[in-house]
């Protein structure tokens, strides 16, 4: 199930996250290996996330690899270590939906916040390049944590794209 796509605008958000570079199967095994990690160090410092989790997709090759990122929130900056780095969502008007079912669906649901956009010439901050679809901020913000919600049709997740300025 979707939600109706809308505009709104997001506030500068610091968050922690990790990166790296995978091909569509393995975003999963992506996810799974570092979440944890992310919680691990926020929970060693007692730090709170300031909200969801999220995957970032930063380059998007579907035929070659992705360079993705998990992210957790946090209400300020904080030191990264290892692997982890301390990073800043931007600001600005993003377009955005809410999908509701288990994450096979997300790629359907983010083929219809592109299909909303073209049908009314909204455009993404990206850019092609040789490497494939740099986007500045495209999110799947998982507002459902399945450790609390164990039913996959009841899962929410966000899809939202930074708007490219006007």
């Amino acid at each position: 199930m979707l939600s109706e796509p809308k505009i709104a605008q997001k506030s500068e958000q610091p968050y922690i996250g990790i990166r790296g570079s995978v091909r569509m199967g393995g975003i999963g095994d992506f996810i799974d290996g570092s979440f944890p990690e992310l919680f691990a160090l926020l929970e060693a410092r007692g730090v709170e996330p300031a909200g969801p989790p999220f995957l970032r997709y930063n380059l998007i090759d579907m035929d070659r690899e992705l360079e993705i990122e998990t992210g957790v929130p946090v209400d300020a900056a904080i030191l990264g270590e290892g692997r982890v780095f301390s990073g800043i969502l931007p600001a600005g008007r993003y377009g955005s939906l809410v999908y509701t079912g288990d994450y096979e669906g997300l790629i359907d649901a983010n083929e219809a916040l592109q299909q909303w956009a073209r049908d009314r010439d909204v455009e993404w901050a990206m850019s092609e390049t040789a490497e494939g679809d740099r986007f500045e901020s495209r999110l799947e913000i998982y507002l459902t944590d399945p450790a609390t919600e164990p039913d996959p049709a009841r899962w929410k997740t966000e899809v939202a794209y930074l708007l490219a300025d006007d």
